[in-house]
């Protein structure tokens, strides 16, 4: 299985999410944001960091750049891709998810292990998890903040596309605790904190086991990997 990662002009966690794929078994591919060639891959990760340095609002220059057309067509007929952090930001200002993601309540920018709930194991994404598990995965962002109008949120709910929750504490005042969304179909998934910083013992989260030993992370590329074997 080959999965693209596309690298927008100030992004900063693109090697270490293609480090992610190649540690779930799957090859990694370098996408660049200004081209329209997605190379035949089998799915696609927008990686975090302050694509076009964030002007406008965070995501929001990168959602028209010209490898997004394809990403958008891509999604719409069923590929996987994972938006985390500032990929997240990006897939709603290019309205694959609903809603938006805004400075955090505090205005401080937040680094730290978070606890999350997996609220939906039907995605591409995150059927390796099970319904109700805690997962511990490295949460950075100063606009994370996730928002929606009432409706939105309850059809979200309603619909069970809330694929994480935030657990213990609430980092950015996200409504109702949302951490992280999957659109109807299943195949496109935005989360604010980065499972690629959590693939590898002695550099993930720490555990009860071990410093640094948290792997939650590797789940989500392993799943997409499965889901292709499956299909």
């Amino acid at each position: 299985m080959r999965v693209g990662v596309v690298t927008f002009p100030g992004s900063l966690d693109d090697r270490d999410a293609m480090r992610a794929v190649r540690l779930a078994g799957a090859e990694p591919v370098a996408l660049w944001h200004g081209e329209h060639d997605l190379k035949g891959v089998d799915a696609i990760v927008l990686p975090g960091g302050f694509s076009y340095g964030d002007y406008l609002r965070a995501g929001a220059i990168a959602a028209r750049s010209p490898i997004m057309a394809e990403v958008i067509d891509a999604a719409n007929g069923g590929m996987p891709v994972l938006g985390i952090c500032n990929g997240f930001q990006i897939l709603v200002e290019a309205h694959l998810l609903p809603g938006g993601l805004i400075r955090n309540d505090h205005g401080d920018f937040i680094r730290r292990d978070q606890r999350l709930r997996v609220e939906s194991t039907a995605s591409a994404w995150t059927n390796g998890f099970t319904e109700g598990q805690e997962i511990v995965i490295p949460l950075k962002n100063g606009e994370g903040g996730y928002i929606a109008d009432e409706a939105t949120l309850d059809r979200l709910e309603g619909e069970g596309l809330v694929a994480f929750r935030y657990l213990d504490v609430n980092p950015n005042g996200s409504l109702r605790d949302i951490a992280g969304l999957r659109n109807e179909r299943g195949n496109v998934v935005g989360l604010m904190p980065h499972p690629e910083h959590a693939v590898e013992a002695g550099f993930g989260p720490d555990t009860t086991s071990a410093m640094r030993s948290g792997t939650d992370g590797l789940t989500f590329f392993t799943s997409v990997l499965k889901q292709s074997v499956l299909n």
